[in-house]
């Protein structure tokens, strides 16, 4: 079986690296103004191609974990236990850390306490005890459960209008645990997309990862792998679709229904690149994203510290000063390609240079596991 270094299936490794590049690509144009539109997140209810990066790259901490627990015997066990918990505190005192810097000095009681990095730290944690406590021929029932769930939840626990920005649930939730001035307000009211109760959902994210996790890894690189992974994603992206129907599609909520379409696309995607880089073994094309796999979570975390640094410095320009984000987006980007394209080659170049940094750490042969 064509594995990479790591021990995992090279389309796993492509898989990851390819949404990483992309996921630094939506995060920094450089103009939020100039935005080619499947780019974008979705106002509200929808789903765009930007709206796929944050539950494929959940979907694939899941597939990783079936394979990290095999030394473990996906059992729990003192060893297992440290791993999860270790590993949920790391990723989510890095996003802490992220959420900080460079201004330390800040004013602390108005700190964001969630972010992507501490979404991924919760799903993977919880996701990860449920799957090694409860036998995989069950875990389908808890997906279900939580699934239906969180529904009920937001159904009948929300306002007049539960599934809008004014009247769902998490309005109640969220600032009842962590406080009002501790969210994400980006929406122009305390709202976190991030938050702990659209957490709830992006667990089954993760467990549906852990299952398909289970049917790649098991013996060797097969057609009928292949087949699976189609049929399975064709059926949770139809029921996905269909559920969305009452219960909209929508990633600030991470509604149920999105949780089941976006994983239905995550198999057709980690199908197609199965299909040319482990069965008939073409990788060549995916060396540039195995890359960026083998080094997910520190290349984010690189891109975050990267931009908060552009942001934080800042160039004299003219009789005022300018940020060096803005500055190299202003005086390189859009002098060669214009406003649209030159925002696109700002997050393009912004991407290719955290590449080159993990293209050093992938020579080197150094993985910075969280």
């Amino acid at each position: 079986m064509v594995k990479n270094s790591s021990g995992r299936l090279v389309s796993l490794d492509i898989f990851r690296g390819l949404t990483v590049a992309f996921m630094i690509i939506v995060n920094t144009p450089g103009s939020w103004n100039y935005i080619y539109p499947p780019l974008e997140h979705s106002k509200w209810h929808g789903c765009t191609p930007t709206d796929l990066v944050f539950p494929f790259f959940l979907f694939i901490v899941g597939v990783s974990m079936w394979f990290s627990f095999k030394k473990y015997g996906h059992e729990i066990t003192g060893g297992s236990i440290l791993r999860i918990l270790r590993r949920m505190v790391a990723i989510f005192a890095v996003g802490i850390f992220l959420a900080i810097f460079p201004l330390f000095g800040r004013d602390y009681s108005t700190l964001r306490i969630m972010g992507v990095l501490q979404r991924i730290a919760l799903a993977y944690g919880i996701g990860a005890i449920l799957c090694l406590i409860i036998s995989r021929s069950y875990l389908w029932i808890v997906i279900v459960f939580i699934l239906l769930l969180y529904w009920a939840l937001l159904a009948f626990f929300g306002g007049a209008d539960p599934y809008s920005l004014t009247g769902n649930l998490s309005l109640k939730v969220d600032p009842a645990i962590l406080g009002a001035n501790h969210l994400y307000k980006g929406f122009g009211i305390p709202f976190d997309p991030e938050g702990l109760l659209s957490t709830l959902p992006s667990i089954a994210t993760v467990i549906i990862g852990y299952y398909i996790g289970e049917l790649v890894g098991n013996g060797s690189p097969s057609g009928k792998t292949f087949v699976l992974l189609v049929l399975f994603g064709a059926a949770s992206f139809g029921l996905g679709y269909l559920w969305g129907m009452v219960f909209p599609i929508n990633k600030p909520l991470w509604t149920s229904s999105y949780v089941l379409y976006t994983a239905g696309l995550a198999m057709g995607v980690l199908a197609f690149i199965y299909l040319l880089a482990d069965l008939w073994k073409f990788s060549i094309w995916g060396v540039f994203f195995l890359i960026f796999g083998t080094n997910a979570i520190f290349s984010y975390f690189l891109s975050g510290i990267w931009t908060r640094l552009m942001l934080f410095i800042t160039i004299p320009s003219g009789s005022s000063k300018i940020t060096l984000y803005t500055w190299i987006y202003e005086k390189i980007c859009v002098p060669v390609a214009g406003n649209l394209n030159g925002s696109l080659m700002f997050a393009i170049i912004q991407m290719l240079l955290i590449w080159g940094i993990a293209l050093l750490l992938y020579r080197k042969k150094i993985m910075i596991r969280l």
